[in-house]
């Protein structure tokens, strides 16, 4: 009131010169009220193993600013399965990691205080292979390619061989590609680098409307071979010690899964964005394996496919030797959840 009453009084020629420095007095006002707003968010770091379908929830997040709206700044970053993602967890370079539970099933069982979170719902794998090869037996003195080791597609990989009767390293070879996105790994089986490779539902679906010829040997869920499309991970003390942060990365996760589901465009726009995919039929592949078939509305670790896990394992990983799928997971940060009331709020908001 003050300042208007200042600019009317004051002399016309003066006057465009207040309105200036109003003008930018408000702009100043404006962007310093948003670097505020910035600083308050609590920077997290999390990472993802590879640019496929099953990462949706935390492109929705990110993209819809969920992650902002519980507080967070949170950097997404692609860190290969494996070693290497396991050592960026335990060094503190990222808080959450999105990988396969296998691995950090390992990494606790040999020592490091690491536990499942969460996941990204189940996997739905085929064991692909060049057409050249047209039945399983065919597959005997071959080589089949995995990403890189200690990942689950090198342990559901010889899970799948020890079911269709090959001894792993002996009858069927195993070569690391370092590749952890299955459509790479079907360009190198066509290059005859390797003779057959795990593919998912939607490299498998491009493979075709590429006019790639694959035999598809088996399923692994036919099989009774069950996995996660990959889980989330966390340090145990981060979980202890960062629970606020750690919950509201969770709530950030689970609204997306429920955003997704209930708005297709959203999804289908991360979609675009993150894997750069603009094919109608391609889109259609990916939303309907990765948010509506797989993703659960409340993610919990599946601890019966950890289970199946550790007792596969078990034999090539000594230390998981009378392990229970409860020695790692923590349910507690989606638990809490589920009790506050935070699931039926979703279900209020998103079911209208």
């Amino acid at each position: 009131m003050a300042n208007r009453e200042a600019a009317n009084v004051a002399p016309l020629h003066l006057r465009p010169r207040l309105h200036r420095i109003f003008f930018w007095t408000a702009l100043l006002l404006v962007f310093s009220s948003k670097d505020l707003f910035a600083q308050q968010l609590e920077t997290l770091n999390a990472s993802y193993a590879s640019v496929t379908g099953s990462r949706i929830p935390l492109w929705i997040a990110k993209d819809a600013g969920l992650f902002e709206k519980y507080g967070l700044h949170v950097n997404l970053v692609v860190i290969a399965a494996g070693n290497a993602a396991i050592g960026a967890l335990s060094g503190g370079d990222v808080e959450i990691l999105g990988a396969p539970g296998s691995t950090t099933m390992v990494s606790a069982a040999k020592g490091l205080p690491v536990a499942i979170i969460g996941t990204f719902g189940p996997g739905a794998w085929k064991l692909a292979a060049h057409p050249s090869i047209t039945s399983i037996q065919e597959l005997r003195g071959k080589t089949v390619g995995i990403s890189r080791p200690g990942t689950t597609i090198e342990f559901a990989t010889r899970r799948a061989l020890l079911k269709l009767g090959f001894a792993p390293g002996k009858d069927v070879s195993i070569l690391a590609t370092g590749l952890a996105e299955s459509n790479k790994r079907l360009m190198i089986m066509h290059q005859g680098k390797i003779d057959a490779t795990l593919v998912s539902p939607d490299n498998l679906f491009e493979a075709e409307t590429k006019g790639l010829k694959l035999s598809i040997l088996a399923d692994l869920n036919e099989l009774g071979i069950y996995t996660t499309a990959s889980d989330l991970s966390a340090k145990r003390d981060f979980l202890k010690n960062q629970r606020q942060r750690a919950r509201a990365f969770m709530m950030a996760y689970c609204e997306a899964i429920w955003l997704g589901k209930n708005n297709k465009s959203v999804a289908l726009a991360s979609f675009r964005k993150q894997m750069r995919e603009n094919d109608p039929r391609r889109l259609e592949v990916l939303y309907r394996n990765y948010v509506v078939d797989a993703l659960p509305l409340k993610p919990y670790p599946m601890e019966e496919v950890i289970q199946t896990e550790i007792e596969n394992l078990t034999p090539t990983v000594p230390e998981l030797r009378g392990k229970r799928a409860a020695d790692f997971v923590d349910k507690s940060i989606l638990s809490d959840l589920e009790s506050d009331g935070f699931f039926a709020s979703l279900s209020a908001k998103y079911s209208k």
